[in-house]
């Protein structure tokens, strides 16, 4: 399957080395307005995980200054859109009138309505639209979602998780802030995300935390799942951190037989891993599940392979819906609310 790549950024240039690491799969075309990149330099592209970019060999790859030129390649099967979040809902819509399926990057958009928009566009002409949230492709996370779906260890009884850093340096004008939707839309709903996808999506959500022109900068949530035997769920999310913790996130999940924790972030600018995840046990074990060593791609490929795959079946895959990462979004939304307002914001 041939991908064409919208968007030469930092995510453009992570999905572009993941998708090397594909058997039988390979990026055919980049759009990028940059005449720069598309000659293939691509110095001074990186983020907060992986190396930095150098020169790329696009002798193989076909490059269009406009995306449209892009959409209309025939050879392109899926198209991968790594833009801006505010460009997300016209350059999908194009896409999928184009007659492409489509992998889009979290989140969805800035706006449930916005979300609705491409949902309603993808089912207009028959196209799967997948959002690129890589959070269940991680080794620690798709060990929590299969073994909670596996019920090795029994039910979920309950969770936290957490997912903190502190303001990005490339991130921190206001209207860049707005533009990525705040650090709630931005960062925090990676767990919105993977809670949903472990749990459903909950009645309602409770949340404190602090806003900043409306949008979320830190947030504490207690997600509210009916029931007397229901989950208890809560997450710590946002960008108020020091900077000596640049980034740090983890988990505990309880679970009636077992608790798994993880904790990792760099702290005093190292990477360093807390507490590997850890499967504790009634008889007193401590257990550490072994990974195979990947590249820092590694979990964008596997995302990827699934889109791919959604392409080829004509049907999203659970864990890359839109319906759930609208979901996602709408929680984002539900706390920044709840916020505003203090009190509980029903579904």
């Amino acid at each position: 399957m041939n991908i064409g790549i919208i968007g030469v950024g930092f995510m453009g240039y992570t999905h572009f080395s993941a998708a090397a690491a594909l058997s039988g799969h390979r990026v055919s075309a980049i759009a990028t307005r940059s005449e720069r990149k598309r000659a293939g330099d691509w110095s001074g592209i990186k983020g907060n995980f992986g190396p930095p970019a150098g020169e790329i060999d696009l002798s193989d790859v076909k490059t269009y200054a406009d995306h449209r030129d892009l959409l209309a390649d025939p050879d392109v099967d899926l198209v991968d859109i790594c833009l801006p979040t505010h460009l997300h809902e016209e350059v999908t819509i194009e896409a999928l009138a184009a007659g492409k399926a489509v992998l889009v990057e979290k989140p969805i958009a800035l706006t449930v309505e916005a979300a609705d928009r491409m949902i309603a566009a993808a089912e207009k002409h028959g196209q799967p639209l997948m959002v690129g949230h890589v959070l269940p492709f991680f080794p620690e996370f798709r060990y929590v979602s299969e073994t909670i779906r596996s019920g090795r260890f029994g039910p979920l009884l309950a969770a936290h998780f957490r997912r903190v850093m502190t303001p990005p340096e490339w991130l921190t004008d206001a209207d860049a802030f707005r533009g990525a939707g705040g650090w709630g839309i931005d960062l925090h709903i990676h767990d919105n995300h993977f809670i949903c996808h472990l749990a459903g999506r909950p009645d309602g959500v409770f949340a404190r935390g602090r806003l900043r022109e409306d949008l979320v900068e830190h947030v504490h949530s207690q997600y509210l799942y009916p029931g007397k035997t229901a989950p208890a769920i809560s997450c710590v999310g946002g960008g108020i951190a020091a900077k000596g913790l640049e980034f740090g996130h983890g988990f505990e999940i309880y679970l009636r037989e077992a608790t798994l924790v993880f904790d990792a972030g760099t702290y005093g600018g190292e990477w360093v891993v807390n507490r590997p995840l850890t499967v504790l046990t009634d008889d007193g074990a401590a257990e550490q599940p072994e990974f195979p060593a990947g590249e820092w791609y590694s979990a964008f490929s596997e995302e990827l392979q699934t889109a791919i795959t959604g392409a080829e079946q004509k049907k999203a895959p659970a864990v890359l819906s839109a319906e759930l990462a609208r979901d996602a979004l709408k929680l984002c939304e539900a706390e920044a609310k709840s916020i505003r307002e203090g009190g509980v914001v029903n579904w």
